[in-house]
């Protein structure tokens, strides 16, 4: 008796942690462009969730910058591809002790939120951002286009930034996200 629940204690420490840390991170779930008067716009759901690292930071003051980066390349068997374009924009996250709100800023816009669930599923929606000009693309070539999102660790104050380079628990990077595009 002793013997089995020594396993099922094992089986539970080896095996809980891995369903925990497989949810944290950055997943697209999709990605499509959809032309709209003459500029390719994005629309993308990613889902995002934060370790207890993360989550303590946040909730601790520490703002957390996010980049997203969508690449467009022409495909070509003599040579290597070519860039037809590439476009980032930077994503804030903050949280507002005095108001208990999260913030998500972009520029100059500012978005409210009540909980971190609520600003990562915001931070995971991207609907009509004009990446492309219909006139880069020709209808005789396919293109393959990559969106990705990352935690941009070069914003963190310098002291985190060394324990963020040694500890996996500041990494928070999405896969690449491919998908063949024609004009």
């Amino acid at each position: 008796m002793a013997l089995l629940m020594l396993a099922l204690f094992m089986q539970l420490i080896l095996f809980a942690p891995a369903g925990r840390a497989a949810s944290e991170g950055i997943h697209i779930k999709s990605a499509e462009l959809k032309l709209m008067d003459e500029v390719y716009q994005l629309n993308a759901h990613l889902t995002i969730m934060l370790g207890p690292t993360l989550e303590e930071a946040v909730k601790k003051g520490l703002a957390l910058n996010f980049i997203t980066e969508f690449q467009l390349h022409r495909q070509r068997w003599y040579w290597f591809n070519e860039e037809i374009a590439k476009v980032t924009r930077n994503t804030r996250l903050t949280y507002n002790p005095l108001l208990r709100q999260y913030l998500l800023s972009e520029g100059s816009q500012q978005l409210s939120f009540d909980t971190l669930e609520d600003a990562l599923a915001a931070l995971g929606e991207i609907s009509a951002w004009p990446v492309l000009d219909r006139r880069l693309l020709y209808k005789r070539y396919s293109y393959v286009a990559t969106l990705s999102m990352r935690m941009d660790v070069s914003q963190l104050p310098k002291p985190l930034q060394i324990n963020a380079i040694s500890s996996r628990k500041w990494d928070l990077e999405s896969a690449p996200f491919e998908w063949g595009m024609s004009p």
